[in-house]
């Protein structure tokens, strides 16, 4: 059967995170298996973007559209289901609000914002969050014909975010397209945008300089790690910053700590210089206090390199499992473990992590797969109805 599906999203833009990459190629996946696909935004940013409605009037904050409910509801019957990614934002509400009772059923991605880590970390905005919860979002995943998460680990998780929880659980795992294009050209457009690493090994970060990723804690398990080592690797920490005092402390770590030879900082890159970056560093590293998927982590499998990772990362347990990466606590002490692991591993064992970690992408994470059980959890919830 050949669906007709919606995804809602707060936006597309790809500054805002991973969500952002993970809607748009499980959407283009979706309509190469021949379903029909729509994306609606509450971006206007993404107006350019041909693939895409707008309803939207702001790029920032909650993201409140008045057209989003009579547009869902005038439309709704054009779909076999609506797929709405995220929480506490409007676009969640909104399609409760259109869609509850209607022939139409709606699937909830939670994309890992329901961990407790978030609770953890953010006390006052859990308690703003508790405000908003009995009478909003714990509605939206009450009704919703599944709630999808990424992973095991994710599910978990979110059971232990707010007492007041109900929800149809469902694992349908996003993923990524494989790389495409000439590596050797992708490797020299990041050369071009980071002159100083030709010819240099070097670890890569690929992400927000934001307080969640752990940048402060790979600099520190970075610098001692590897502290007197002899063509020690560089450290490329490439990305938007999100947090302009937190990106300063960055910098007075670095300056602390003696690495301002070793660390590079890019910013955001994209296209080829990102694929380059990807095919040419050691491993990919990461030690994040949260992440219910990772797309950058899923990107570096897919060139074959190894991941140096938090236990935070809900797929974790899957890259272990498969020998694709090395794993450890959200700490410094986690990170002077896993590096200090991988700089220890002979070539010939680091090579094998790289085609594991390739088997590792394949098998899991491929775009493909991805669509295939989102669509077998659509069909399921259609049988239900």
């Amino acid at each position: 059967m050949t669906l007709r599906l919606l995804h809602v999203v707060r936006s597309l833009r790809p500054e805002t995170g991973g969500l952002a990459e993970a809607v748009r190629n499980l959407a283009l996946a979706q309509r190469a298996h021949g379903e029909t696909v729509t994306v609606v935004s509450l971006d206007p940013g993404d107006a350019r973007d041909r693939l895409v409605v707008v309803l939207g009037r702001t790029s920032h904050g909650y993201g409140y559209a008045p057209e989003l409910v009579p547009w869902l509801r005038a439309h709704s019957g054009e779909f076999d289901a609506v797929i709405v990614h995220g929480l506490w934002q409007y676009q969640t509400l909104g399609v409760w609000r259109a869609l509850r009772g209607s022939r139409t059923p709606y699937l909830v991605f939670c994309h890992g914002m329901l961990d407790g880590w978030f609770k953890r970390a953010h006390p006052r905005k859990h308690l703003k969050k508790w405000l908003y919860w009995p009478w909003a979002d714990y509605r939206v995943l009450r009704d919703a014909g599944a709630v999808c998460f990424t992973a095991e680990e994710e599910r978990h998780r979110a059971r232990e975010s707010f007492w007041l929880y109900r929800a149809r659980e469902r694992i349908a795992s996003i993923g990524i397209r494989p790389p495409v294009g000439d590596a050797a050209e992708q490797r020299e457009a990041f050369f071009q945008a980071g002159p100083a690493l030709r010819g240099r090994s070097f670890l890569l970060f690929l992400g927000r300089i934001d307080r969640k990723k752990g940048v402060d804690l790979l600099l520190r398990g970075y610098a001692t790690a590897f502290k007197g080592a002899p063509e020690a690797p560089a450290l490329v920490v490439a990305g938007p910053v999100s947090d302009v005092a937190y990106r300063k402390t960055l910098d007075d770590d670095v300056a602390r700590l003696g690495l301002a030879d070793s660390v590079v900082w890019l910013p955001m890159i994209s296209g080829d210089v990102k694929w380059g970056a990807l095919r040419t560093c050691e491993a990919f590293v990461l030690i994040s206090h949260q992440e219910n998927f990772g797309v950058a982590v899923v990107e570096a499998l897919a060139c074959g390199r190894p991941v140096l990772i938090s236990d935070q990362i809900a797929i974790c347990r899957e890259i272990e499992a498969d020998g694709a990466g090395l794993i450890g606590g959200d700490n410094v002490e986690g990170a002077v473990r896993v590096l200090n692991s991988w700089r220890a591993l002979p070539a010939g064992k680091r090579a094998a992590m790289g085609v594991a970690a390739a088997a590792c992408f394949a098998r899991r994470f491929e775009i493909g797969r991805a669509a295939e059980a989102l669509a077998a959890v659509v069909n399921d919830v259609l049988v239900r109805r």
